[in-house]
């Protein structure tokens, strides 16, 4: 499937923004949105403007973001920008760096402990105010996980998240679940950790509609205009394929200055050929990034839930203690057969469920006697680090610990 075109006219020549933000260059362009970094004419701000070329990715983020506003680990949204024949326009707050400039700025080739817990529970945290939201990200990875200028980390681009919902729940109704909150026991743990990131002295994060001077849409305009956008965003109960991704190329939600060349996104990104929903809503198995994506996606299952960010958050913290992809696979099944060397045949003794998905029958590999474990890849790590990302890594998506068990891992109490 072809990426969605840009509309005709670019963000530098549209003054429902211009009248508003000063473009300055762009950091990061890809097939689904380009981003801008820009100056609030209002008070000098920098953000980033992000123009989404696909109508359904954009409101699969502002949807998620409206819902998560409050949520410290997760990237702010200021406004968007929504009109006929346009592309949509998502101003977020800038971030500079990410959590793969973090690994490869870690000096002597490992991080300090003390790093490390922060950074996983600022990470928990994060994809625990999703799960708790009933947000599914599915496309958890470094380069998605941002950091500010105080050492805070954020998750962000949800242009491919899906809001699970009960039947008759109004995703888009004025009084949603709470903002997130921590327990204290979690805080005070988290703050115990702090010492590698400080806390910055004021964050002031509002979320959408949080402050009028700086031209927010008022709050009734804002609930029409969303409602004009899902009504535009075609098939929004179901999925459409994306473009999957090897590993980690850059953030396109604010953030990380390196510029991207068209071509290098060409060669990365695979574009699947099957539609990947329905009528009936069913999801895609064709979404997130190919190193940290579940088993079950890649044996193309349409019927998952939160477990697969879950399995991507013990790929990525298995990444932070040895700064090395665990299983960087060059194609879906290059992918599957890394992750079965390490673990072992995919059966009904590891998950009585399997042979229900779609390409079990399909997909099949000799016999592994000797798996080399978990362990062996994580080597030089302590016995509760092995531990932490064993919980996430099950075959079985039941068995897979979630982000709030894991928050109150005895490994995080030490």
């Amino acid at each position: 499937m072809d990426p969605p075109q840009p509309k005709f006219r670019t963000i530098q020549t549209r003054p429902d923004i211009t009248s508003k933000y000063k473009i300055i260059n762009r950091v990061g362009s890809g097939s689904y949105a380009d981003v801008y970094r820009g100056h609030r004419l209002s008070d000098e701000t920098t953000v980033a403007l992000k123009e989404v070329h696909d109508q359904q990715s954009a409101f699969r983020e502002i949807e998620a973001l409206r819902i998560l506003q409050g949520s410290r680990n997760v990237v702010v949204m200021h406004e968007f920008f929504c009109c006929e024949d346009e592309d949509v326009v998502i101003v977020l707050e800038f971030l500079r760096s990410d959590l793969v400039t973090v690994m490869k700025e870690s000096d002597n080739g490992e991080m300090g402990i003390g790093k490390v817990k922060s950074l996983m529970m600022q990470i928990l945290c994060g994809v625990d105010a999703c799960h708790r939201n009933m947000i599914l990200h599915r496309d958890l990875k470094p380069s998605n996980f941002l950091i500010s200028d105080d050492g805070v980390l954020k998750l962000a681009d949800f242009g491919q998240a899906r809001i699970l919902m009960e039947p008759g729940f109004d995703a888009t109704e004025e009084n949603p679940a709470p903002p997130y909150e921590l327990d204290s026991s979690t805080t005070e743990t988290l703050l115990r950790h702090s010492e590698a990131f400080p806390e910055p002295e004021d964050l002031n994060q509002t979320g959408y509609g949080g402050n009028q001077e700086h031209g927010t849409t008022n709050h009734e305009e804002y609930f029409r205009v969303l409602d004009e956008l899902k009504t535009k965003s075609y098939m929004y109960d179901t999925d459409k394929d994306t473009i999957i991704c090897d590993g980690n190329n850059s953030c396109l939600a604010t953030c990380t200055t390196n510029d991207t060349d068209d071509e290098i996104w060409k060669d990365t990104f695979t574009y699947e050929a099957d539609e990947g929903g329905n009528e009936l809503g069913c999801l895609t198995s064709c979404i997130g990034s190919r190193w940290y994506k579940a088993p079950e996606l890649l044996y193309g299952s349409t019927d998952y839930g939160l477990e697969v960010d879950l399995w991507s958050l013990g790929c990525i913290f298995s990444e932070l203690l040895t700064l090395k992809p665990l299983f960087p696979g060059t194609s879906d099944i290059d992918q599957l057969s890394r992750i079965i060397s390490v673990m072992g045949n995919l059966n009904e003794e590891s998950w009585p469920d399997c042979s229900k998905l779609p390409d079990y029958t399909r997909i099949s590999f000799s016999k592994v006697e000797n798996p080399t474990g978990l362990e062996t890849c994580l080597q030089d790590r302590s016995a509760d680090e092995v531990s932490l990302v064993k919980k996430l890594l099950f075959y079985d998506p039941s068995k897979r610990a979630t982000a709030m068990e894991l928050l109150h891992d005895k490994y995080f109490n030490e």
